[in-house]
């Protein structure tokens, strides 16, 4: 055999035992994707147990059961993984606000079923609610945090604010500044969703909800002239 063909099939071996490698590890090694889900889902319970001060990087890898090199491969500091984790929330709750817009027909009624949204997060599972409060912890303290946080009002105002007007358009609702409104819907819903966070046990914060936005409800409709 000359010593080109001894060269051509020693590579060919080396690229045969490659390709066995490669087939072996991509079927156990975790996908990427899996490894970034994995990340995110230590980081939610952590910060949610200890808070966002107090979780170490280390302690994300330890949960997540992977190494630094690859959490730092999707993120890029311990703020990347919990602004990710709060805007993937945020992100579902405006969804489910957006859905309930759309779907008005009786506009007093949709508001309503606000309640039912506010109960719903209230009673979700403790890493949910423990990143809701952080996040508004942590909003006091950090810049992006709070510019992200206070995107998320604004939006929620927008979508009351065009719910109210509907209101009015209707004739269901008196003339008012439909962002006045709003604003106090935003208020009465933001405040009871945070104390039922921390008090989930004290009361039906869904009925808390629901009394206080028929109050609401009633001083904005409009009054017949007798």
């Amino acid at each position: 055999m000359t010593r080109s063909a001894v060269f051509y099939t020693i590579d060919l071996k080396d690229r045969l035992v490659g390709w066995e490698l490669f087939a072996i590890t991509s079927h156990t090694k975790p996908s990427s994707r899996d490894t970034r889900e994995s990340a995110l889902r230590a980081a939610a319970a952590c910060f949610a147990e200890k808070g966002y001060a107090e979780t170490g990087v280390a302690e994300i890898c330890s949960r997540a059961g992977i190494s630094r090199g690859a959490l730092y491969y999707h993120f890029e500091s311990k703020q990347a993984i919990f602004l990710e984790l709060v805007d993937r929330q945020l992100v579902e709750l405006i969804e489910d606000l957006e859905n309930t817009a759309r779907d008005a027909v009786n506009i007093p009624e949709n508001l309503l079923r606000l309640t039912h949204l506010i109960q719903g997060l209230i009673q979700s599972d403790s890493t949910r609610a423990g990143i809701f409060l952080e996040a508004w912890s942590q909003a006091s303290r950090d810049g992006s945090m709070r510019k992200a946080s206070l995107g998320t009002f604004d939006h929620f105002e927008a979508i009351f604010t065009r719910l109210i007007q509907r209101g009015i358009d209707e004739g269901t609702f008196a003339p008012i500044d439909p962002a006045v409104g709003a604003r106090a819907l935003l208020a009465i819903t933001s405040g009871i969703f945070m104390r039922g966070l921390l008090e989930p046990q004290k009361s039906d914060w869904g009925k808390v909800a629901e009394e206080s936005i028929k109050v609401l409800i009633q001083g904005m409709k409009r009054r017949s002239i007798e």
